[in-house]
């Protein structure tokens, strides 16, 4: 298989590291806003696979995320 770089990839996305996770670990999940998507992935693989959700969906998953 042939991964081809996607129109996210590259210097312009800037990736938000979760606050759960700090300098001596444990490694988290990062974000980056991206034209319209969020794209999340795993800080331990940045180069692993994307999760990658409509604004609508990254919104109403916030609430739950942030009340834990």
């Amino acid at each position: 298989m042939i991964r081809k770089p996607a129109r996210e990839d590259g210097p312009a996305l800037e990736w938000i590291k979760s606050s759960y996770s700090t300098p001596d670990g444990p490694d988290c999940v990062e974000v980056a806003p991206a034209p319209a998507r969020i794209l999340v992935r795993d800080s331990k693989h940045p180069q692993g696979p994307r999760l990658a959700l409509a604004p609508t969906a990254w919104a109403a998953f916030l609430p739950y995320a942030s009340s834990r």
